[in-house]
């Protein structure tokens, strides 16, 4: 996800500040993912530490969601006005604040409702 973000900034469609190279900083999850589900397994990592991953995730999600709301060509625009988010009015890129970050936040929103009823 983030090289087409990249992309898009790279095509004007979107942005800096949407990219890994700006304030999208939710990479971090989609890379620590897998270090995080080994040191689970390994027991090395309880149930704190992975709501406290949860927690992060979510507000990394959240914080670029308002950051491409802000920065999107709209009266409340706050963001991005020398290349403003454009990309979200074409398709297939609508699907990403449509179905791809619902998505994300209820997962991360699933977790942390199970890890807290377990801990």
């Amino acid at each position: 996800m983030e090289i087409v973000l990249l992309q898009l900034f790279i095509h004007k469609m979107i942005p800096e500040l949407m990219t890994f190279e700006g304030r999208n900083f939710d990479i971090i999850m989609g890379i620590t993912a897998p270090i995080i589900n080994f040191l689970y397994i390994k027991k090395w990592l309880g149930k704190k530490g992975l709501l406290g991953w949860n927690m992060i995730g979510l507000c990394l999600i959240l914080f670029i969601l308002v950051n491409g709301l802000l920065s999107a060509e709209l009266p409340f625009q706050q963001f991005g006005f020398e290349q403003p988010n454009k990309a979200v009015t074409y398709f297939p890129f609508v699907l990403l604040p449509a179905t791809v970050v619902p998505i994300v936040v209820w997962t991360h929103l699933t977790d942390i409702i199970k890890l807290i009823k377990k801990i």
